[in-house]
């Protein structure tokens, strides 16, 4: 079972685990996916905010991964509510 926390949204587990699957990916490329369904503005945002907490890394270039912690959180391992911003 996943614990999301009140700073998360919607797309934010749609992001974690299409990345989980694909692998390192842009917003662009998640927003054209049939399994994020959000605009590319929207999981830009969101991807930043995720980032923050540790659960995705900034690859470059607009390029963003899933870390450990994010495949944890999925795997209901990790708690959101207990991460904090770096």
């Amino acid at each position: 079972m996943r614990f999301d926390a009140d700073w998360m949204s919607r797309a934010d587990d749609r992001i974690l685990e299409h990345l989980a699957e694909a692998g390192p990916d842009t917003p662009k490329e998640m927003a054209d996916s049939d399994r994020v369904r959000f605009s590319r503005q929207h999981i830009n945002a969101r991807c930043k905010t995720l980032v923050e907490y540790g659960l995705l890394v900034h690859l470059g270039n607009g390029v963003y991964d899933i870390t450990r912690t994010g495949e944890q959180y999925l795997a209901g391992d990790v708690d959101a509510r207990d991460l904090d911003p770096e």
